[in-house]
């Protein structure tokens, strides 16, 4: 019985010690028109189509090294009760595209099953998906990228420019990740934004991603 109760203790430990164990995020934007544009397709959610604006992939715990945690608390599951009032906000904000057609809910699940149980010792599972609709709002990256004339119009812009503008507003170089349409057009796909671990502070990449992108990239439509 002593054993059982010990193998448990250690494994409460370790589990802890693995959420514990990052030092910032990539907080991470995704043009829906890029995703849409590519062989992929998508499907729009169930409560219709988003805005054409970016669109909240995730809030990644990361290691300085490059790697990262995933899967920490297989024990903390993913209740969309704890994030009842957050509800319209993240269909709004932080919508899936993935087909088929859904209500967003296993898009959530998974992002906090495999990223958001690794930053517990942080934030909660509220505090999570809170902090992710925040620091959308405080980047507000479509409008300061439309202000410097770089819209969403089909047409291509240098990458410098866009890296720039991001840079302006946010204080700090993005990571962008581009993809490529049915043409091999490179579009801006991504925006990686690192954030302190408390998830409340834009910061200086430790480690940028790995994105491909042209020096000019096209900023399609949505």
């Amino acid at each position: 019985m002593k054993f059982f109760i010990c193998l448990l203790a250690l494994q409460q430990l370790y589990v802890q010690s693995v959420a514990q164990d990052f030092d910032f995020f990539y907080f991470v934007l995704q043009w829906p028109g890029a995703y849409c544009d590519s062989i992929h397709s998508c499907c729009y959610p169930k409560t219709g189509k988003p805005a054409a604006d970016f669109g909240i992939h995730g809030l990644w715990p990361n290691y300085k090294t490059g790697g990262w945690p995933q899967n920490c608390n297989p024990d903390s599951q993913f209740d969309d009760l704890r994030v009842s009032d957050l509800m319209n906000d993240l269909q709004r904000e932080w919508p899936t595209l993935s087909c088929p057609s859904n209500d967003g809910m296993k898009f959530w699940t998974h992002e906090w099953e495999k990223h958001g149980t690794c930053a517990e010792s942080e934030l909660d599972q509220h505090d999570y998906f809170e902090a992710g609709l925040k620091l959308k709002q405080k980047a507000n990256l479509l409008h300061a990228l439309t202000n410097a004339g770089i819209k969403p119009d089909d047409k291509f812009y240098e990458m410098k420019d866009i890296e720039n503008t991001i840079k302006e507003v946010v204080g700090f170089a993005p990571g962008i990740e581009c993809n490529k349409d049915s043409s091999h057009n490179s579009q801006l796909y991504q925006i990686y934004l690192c954030v302190d671990t408390s998830a409340s502070k834009f910061i200086n990449c430790p480690v940028m991603p790995h994105g491909r992108c042209d020096s000019r990239v096209q900023f399609p439509k949505f």
